[in-house]
């Protein structure tokens, strides 16, 4: 019972998903039987899934047979936590020999040069971002990271100039950050906080504080996750990634059209036809605080304003 809910919260997510043509990263731990399962049942939606692998020999062999069993899937996510390693370059290299037709996301870095040497290596999109999740803990356990906009508009400038793109990997909290990431040069945004606690994001659902509905959510650096897929967190690191409740918000497509919205809304602001001309139609400006909501104040550093 337990497998078949979880293949269908895995139905459910991804159908939500590619009615409004936005694509999923399926994460690396489903098997070759479940993505055929997938394909099976909703055939349709392959063309709107990204495949991911890590940068292991296993990982590789693994993404071979699934793209094997399903040709309909030409989108490959090559995602590590640290994409400072001659080891993922490697790997993205071997990928683009091996399949010289597909999109190739790898990621995940922060800076120009690296994503320079990610797309001469073959990637067609950089993923950008080292701790801004939330539920990333990278900063508070390495102390390393880089500031996501800053990321974004660096790397962006850097992916373009060489004729490839970025995705902005992290961070957003509301419509508005989408908005912002496309505003500082992102040609795609990722994101999983925000698509957290709907019908179709899995985790247990509980009650609590006097009849509030709350879903589990974790990171897949966390230990939670380490332990249900690769046996636990190893000796000789620690974990990089926590687990949360959050509130119960119903089916995600209301989610995902309320940011789709909003980035519309942004369009029609600063005067910008298509997401392409958004960077150019954006100025950033710092401020100390953006939005008031019920005597608290969500503190913002940047705002996007008319250029």
């Amino acid at each position: 019972t337990l497998l078949f809910l979880l293949f269908s919260f895995w139905v459910m997510m991804r159908r939500a998903f590619a009615s409004e043509k936005c694509v999923v990263c399926v994460h690396k731990h489903y098997s070759v039987e479940d993505w055929a399962a997938f394909k099976l049942e909703a055939p349709q939606v392959m063309q709107y899934m990204a495949v991911s692998a890590g940068s292991s020999e296993a990982d590789f062999e693994k993404l071979g047979a699934i793209l094997a069993a399903c040709p309909e899937v030409s989108t490959i996510c090559l995602d590590v936590a640290n994409g400072y390693s001659e080891a993922f370059v490697s790997a993205v290299q071997r990928t683009r020999a091996s399949f010289p037709s597909a999109t190739i996301f790898a990621g995940n870095v922060v800076t120009p040069e690296m994503t320079e040497q990610l797309i001469l290596s073959g990637a067609d999109v950089v993923k950008v971002g080292i701790g801004p999740g939330s539920v990333c803990t990278t900063r508070k356990q390495t102390g390393v990271g880089y500031p996501q906009l800053s990321a974004v508009l660096e790397c962006a400038e850097a992916a373009h100039g060489m004729g490839g793109h970025i995705i902005s990997d992290g961070g957003c909290t509301c419509p508005g950050d989408f908005s912002k990431a496309f505003g500082a040069g992102a040609d795609f945004i990722m994101a999983g906080g925000m698509f957290a606690g709907h019908d179709e994001s899995g985790g247990d659902l509980v009650e609590k504080d006097g009849g509030k509905w709350f879903k589990s959510f974790y990171g897949m650096s966390s230990s939670v996750a380490m332990k249900k897929h690769v046996g636990g967190v190893a000796e000789y690191r620690s974990s990089e990634g926590k687990a949360i409740t959050v509130p119960y918000r119903g089916p995600v497509l209301g989610t995902l059209r309320d940011i789709l919205g909003g980035i519309r809304s942004t369009c029609t602001y600063v005067g910008a036809a298509t997401l392409e001309q958004l960077p150019n139609k954006t100025i950033f400006i710092r401020v100390s605080m953006q939005v008031g909501e019920r005597g608290h104040s969500f503190v913002s550093i940047f705002c996007l304003c008319v250029c």
